[in-house]
């Protein structure tokens, strides 16, 4: 497992962690592992690029709650703008990506619920 460098505790509360609700999701039009996202944080809805598609299919995360990094720079993913990470567990087997897992709250919070 690769380890990443330590950090502060002023660098995570950086982080703006929020759960949202799936509103929509479908194949991104210019990637084969991205899918598109609508994610309702409470006072708005966002647009994020995820790199799940071969292991989620869109119609099940519409209606799924998710954590997402709320804070992250909008960045422009092969012609589509994503406004903030989807969180998710990576699973290896012999140095290969077998599986992930989308973070999600055991339990419906308000969307725009803080994560942390």
């Amino acid at each position: 497992m690769d380890t990443k460098p330590t950090i502060q505790i002023d660098d995570f509360v950086k982080l703006d962690l929020r759960v949202g609700t799936v509103t929509a999701a479908e194949a991104h039009p210019n990637a084969d592992r991205l899918l598109k996202l609508q994610v309702d944080l409470g006072d708005h809805q966002r647009q994020i690029c995820a790199g799940i598609r071969q292991f989620c299919e869109p119609d099940q995360l519409v209606g799924k709650q998710v954590v997402v990094v709320a804070n992250l720079a909008p960045r422009k993913i092969r012609g589509e703008e994503s406004n903030g990470m989807l969180m998710a567990a990576s699973a290896m087997q012999d140095d290969e990506l077998a599986d992930v897992v989308v973070l999600s709250p055991t339990k419906p919070v308000p969307p725009g619920s803080s994560v942390g």
